[in-house]
C-alpha cells in the first residue's frame, strides 16, 4: 500500500466500491443493482438521508456500474477498461457538483449546456449534484426543465439531508430513496472490519463506544475511530474512548442516578464537583445524563431492552435494577430535564450551576416538557 493511501483518513480509504460493500442500505443497493441488471433505469434518482449514511458513496458505485462492461450483479467489476477509466478522479462521464458553492441559476445554465455534449467511450454521462437542496429557487427552475427532457445518455442523481427544501416538482421526477441511520451493530461490524485491515487493537467496549458516537454515520464513527486511534497508537481502550470523546462512562452515570433517586441532595453536588474537577465537560455530562435517562426508560418499560440498548450484559443488569427504584414519570421526567438543559448549557454562564439546578429539580420532582 502506498504512503498516500496510509495518510488516507479511513473514511475515504474504506469507501465502498461496490453496491456489496455498503453497509445497511441494503433495501437501496439491492434495488438500485436490479435496475442495472434488467436495464430499467430512470434518468433521475433522489438520494435522501442523514450525513454519513452513503449517499454520495452509492451515487458514485452507481454511476460506475450502469457504464461497467462486465457487471455480474449490478455492481461495477472495477476490472475492465470503463471500470479503470471512471474510477480516475475528474473523469469527464461521472461529474460532481456540490450545490453549497454552486447554487446560482447561472451554474445550472451552464450545466444544461454542458449536458448536450455525449459521453466519451462510455454509455452514460451521470451529474451528482450534492446537497441540492442549497440551490436557488430560479436554479431549480432552471434544473426542471433538463429533469423533464434529459438526453438519453444522462443520469441525473441529487444528493440532500433536507429533502423537505427540494420544490414538490423536482421530487415528482426523481425516483427517490431515503437512507437510514445504521444501527450499532452495523457500525461496529464496520468498525471490527476496519480495525482489523488496520491492524488495529481495540476492545470490545471501545467498539461499542465509538459506534454509539457515530450516531448512525458511518463516516463520523470512522472518523472519531481516526482520532482516538492517533491518541491510542493501536491499541485502543474503553478509557481511551472515553478520554477522547469526554464522555462518561456507564458505571458513574449510575452511580449519579443513584443520589437522584434517593433524594440525595449533598450526593448529587459531591458527584458533580468530583465530575468536574476530573476535567469531564459538565455540558457533555449532561447530555449523557439524559441519555442514561432514556436507557432506563427502556430498561422500565421494553420487554427486551438489550435489544435496543446494545450495552454489555452486567451494565444493563444494573440498569434493570436502577429502573426498578423510579417510576415511568420520573425517568421521563429525568429524561426531559436533562435534555431541555442542552440547548441552555450552550449560553450558560456557569455551566456547574445550570446541571445542580437540573439535578435537583429532579429529585424534587419538578419536570419540564422538552421545548
Amino acid at each position: 500500500m502506498t504512503e498516500k493511501n496510509n495518510n488516507l483518513a479511513l473514511y475515504r480509504k474504506y469507501r465502498p466500491k461496490t453496491f456489496e460493500e455498503v453497509v445497511g442500505q441494503e433495501h437501496i443497493t439491492k434495488t438500485l443493482a436490479n435496475q442495472i441488471l434488467t436495464g430499467k433505469l430512470s434518468h433521475a434518482y433522489l438520494f435522501t438521508g442523514s450525513r454519513g449514511t452513503g449517499k454520495t458513496s452509492v451515487a458514485k458505485i452507481f454511476a460506475k456500474a450502469v457504464n461497467c462492461t462486465n457487471t455480474q450483479t449490478g455492481s461495477p467489476c472495477g476490472q475492465c477498461d470503463v471500470c479503470r477509466r471512471l474510477s480516475a478522479e475528474n473523469d469527464v462521464n461521472i461529474v460532481e457538483i456540490d450545490a453549497a458553492s454552486n447554487n446560482r441559476v447561472d451554474d445550472i445554465r451552464e450545466l444544461r449546456e454542458k449536458v448536450k455534449f455525449a459521453p466519451i467511450d462510455a454509455k452514460y454521462k451521470v451529474y451528482i449534484i450534492d446537497e441540492v437542496h442549497m440551490l436557488s429557487d430560479s436554479a431549480f427552475n432552471a434544473l426542471l426543465k433538463t429533469l423533464e427532457e434529459p438526453p438519453q445518455y444522462v443520469i441525473f442523481i441529487l444528493a440532500t439531508t433536507e429533502v423537505q427544501k427540494l420544490p414538490a416538482t423536482i421530487l415528482s421526477r426523481c425516483s427517490r430513496f431515503d437512507f437510514r441511520l445504521l444501527s450499532i451493530e452495523n457500525l461496529c461490524k464496520v468498525l471490527t472490519n476496519v480495525f482489523e485491515k488496520e491492524n488495529i487493537d481495540a476492545e470490545p467496549e471501545a467498539i461499542k463506544l465509538i459506534a454509539s458516537a457515530g450516531e448512525g454515520s458511518v463516516r463520523d464513527t470512522l472518523s472519531i475511530a481516526d482520532s482516538i486511534n492517533a491518541y491510542a497508537g493501536g491499541h485502543i481502550t474503553q478509557e481511551d474512548v472515553l478520554k477522547v470523546l469526554g464522555a462518561t462512562d456507564h458505571e458513574l452515570l449510575i452511580n449519579f442516578f443513584d443520589k437522584i433517586i434517593d433524594k440525595d441532595i449533598g450526593g448529587v453536588l459531591e458527584e458533580i464537583n468530583r465530575i468536574e474537577n476530573s476535567g469531564k465537560n459538565l455540558a457533555i455530562f449532561a447530555k449523557d445524563a439524559a441519555k442514561h435517562a432514556r436507557n432506563l426508560l427502556i430498561c422500565k418499560t421494553c420487554n427486551n431492552p438489550n435489544e435496543i440498548l446494545n450495552l454489555p450484559d452486567e451494565i444493563v443488569s444494573k440498569m434493570l435494577d436502577q429502573s426498578d427504584r423510579a417510576t415511568d414519570k420520573q425517568l421521563i421526567g429525568y429524561m426531559q430535564n436533562f435534555s431541555a438543559s442542552e440547548a441552555e448549557l450552550r449560553y450558560a454562564l456557569s455551566t456547574r450551576l445550570l446541571v445542580e439546578n437540573v439535578a435537583i429539580s429532579c429529585i424534587n420532582g419538578d419536570f419540564q416538557k422538552k421545548n
